[in-house]
């Protein structure tokens, strides 16, 4: 497979759809907490049992989304498709996500569970082809390590979007609609925005790998084979890991601005405010992209596994150095949460690259191809710390006592400060010793790609 049939302008198509994936994903990730518990009006331990409930069903999607993947064939291929029939409900359902209806405290409840079950359904119906789609652009495995970057420099730049407008939109619309419209309408300029990025990616990409022709479709096989790839459960692992190191991190930082650190304006702009903590995550998303850039010749230099294992034992330690912070030194935290998201975005790159190389060594191994359950099955194990360090943030919460909208205890700052530093960085420092066990080095790669490209030049010589 020749690199020069991965044009730019495919590069940049690929990284616009997770452009739009993270923008839903860091609204999730940085404000669904807080509007359940301070504008929707759920108590924190409720939502956490949500986020946990709802998210087994959302979990356990993931792989059957990617054996519908893999058994679809259209002119458009197997998993672009999705991005085309999804992007719609996608964009309806995050509006209907940050709408609080008139209904008592059970109601709200009730539609919290509908609507954001059916969010996640439709994130998975677009997110899990999307994720496919590397593994079948290109056989090159430095040319995916690049689409992986690009991947996600555009995921930051859309979590950058994001985070630059969404508190700056939210406060404009309050000063004109009540703040529960103001959430809502907020919601309709992101979703819109989303909407566009997924058909530029269906219009920009190609598919270009397909199983071996002699394949017949056998889902017992497709999970047999699955179950013996011990590197993609090395993956599993260490994925599940990462995500709850940046969700307790994430989920928990408004809290830490707006109950620690007392959140105010910190620039103002007309009617559009830029508060402490949007300047922190704004500084986070930069630094995760500047991370993300240098993935690629870091991993050339060192290789994927010790990259990685570098770059979370690193942001262990500058995470663990938040408990230190004293309220009055915003100047520190945001230095400490430059160089933390630095190191965290270096792995993502590289985790995403991995899953297609372990669809390439199971390949290998068994002569057959699943890509949409690999990576169907990894995002699985993202969802799966997601839904864990969501709901452990909600949980660790109300165990310390915290109560929405008024002023916290000592202890519950306490707490707060701990799941900002120690907690997460124990996540990251389970997924480095994950990785510790990863097997398939360069050299390993480079073998598995040189065999599989002589085996389809051999079966498309057959069929001429």
């Amino acid at each position: 497979m020749a690199t020069s049939e991965v044009s730019l302008k495919e590069k940049i198509g690929y990284g616009l759809g997770d452009a739009a994936s993270s923008m839903f994903w860091k609204i999730f990730s940085f404000y669904l907490a807080i509007f359940y518990t301070d504008i929707f009006g759920i108590s924190a331990v409720a939502a956490g049992t949500m986020f946990l409930v709802t998210r087994i069903w959302d979990t356990a999607n993931d792989p059957i989304m990617g054996i519908i993947g893999d058994r679809t064939n259209t002119r458009w291929g197997k998993f672009r498709p999705y991005l085309l029939w999804g992007a719609i409900p996608f964009g309806i359902l995050g509006i209907l996500l940050f709408t609080t209806p008139n209904f008592d405290t059970t109601g709200r409840l009730v539609y919290a569970y509908i609507t954001y079950t059916f969010m996640m359904m439709a994130y998975t119906a677009v997110n899990v082809p999307y994720a496919s789609l590397l593994g079948v652009m290109t056989a090159n495995t430095n040319d995916r390590t690049t689409l992986a970057s690009y991947r996600m420099v555009f995921a930051f730049g859309g979590s950058l979007l994001v985070v630059a407008i969404y508190q700056p939109l939210v406060d404009f619309f309050k000063s004109v609609v009540t703040v529960e419209t103001a959430y809502q309408l907020t919601m309709v300029v992101i979703g819109a925005i989303a909407v566009l990025f997924f058909f530029l990616t269906f219009s920009w990409t190609k598919e270009r790998i397909k199983p071996p022709k002699s394949q017949q479709n056998s889902l017992k096989e497709d999970f047999k084979n699955l179950l013996a790839n011990v590197p993609w459960f090395v993956l599993l692992g260490a994925g599940v890991m990462t995500l709850i190191f940046n969700s307790v991190r994430d989920g928990v930082a408004m809290y830490y601005f707006k109950y620690y650190i007392v959140d105010d304006t910190a620039v103002a702009i007309s009617k559009m405010t830029f508060t402490f903590s949007t300047l922190y995550f704004l500084v986070g998303q930069a630094f995760n992209m500047a991370g993300v850039i240098m993935a690629k010749p870091v991993s050339a230099l060192l290789g994927k596994r010790k990259t990685f294992m570098l770059a979370m034992i690193g942001a262990a330690v500058f995470s663990s150095m938040f408990y230190f912070c004293n309220k009055d030194n915003v100047a520190l935290v945001y230095v400490l949460q430059s160089v933390t998201s630095f190191c965290a975005g270096i792995i993502f790159p590289l985790l995403w690259s991995m899953y297609a190389d372990t669809a390439d060594y199971s390949e290998w191994k068994t002569g057959r191809r699943a890509t949409g359950l690999v990576f169907s099955a990894s995002s699985m194990s993202q969802k799966l710390g997601w839904t864990l360090g969501g709901s452990i943030t909600l949980w660790l919460l109300g165990f310390y006592g915290f109560q929405a909208n008024v002023e916290q205890t000592p202890e519950t700052i306490e707490g707060i400060k701990y799941m900002l530093s120690f907690f997460p960085a124990l996540g990251a420092i389970l997924s480095a010793l994950f990785m510790y066990f990863y097997k398939l080095d360069d050299n390993t790669l480079k073998i598995i790609e040189t065999e599989l490209k002589q085996r389809r030049d051999a079966e498309a010589s057959l069929a001429e």
